[in-house]
């Protein structure tokens, strides 16, 4: 997918994000957690996993 709209998705619905990068994992329940307890954290992991 085009990085431009990983980048957004990453920012307006991270665990959307970080489903359609590594699927249903580790990773995604992580990032929902972090965006249950705070946006800005869960932002952060989102980004950090798509652009690794």
């Amino acid at each position: 997918m085009n990085k431009l709209i990983m980048i957004l998705l990453a920012i307006f619905l991270p665990p959307l994000a970080v489903f359609i990068k590594e699927g249903v994992g580790k990773h995604l329940f992580i990032n929902i957690i972090l965006c249950l307890l705070f946006v800005l954290p869960g932002v952060v992991h989102a980004l950090w996993v798509n652009m690794k």
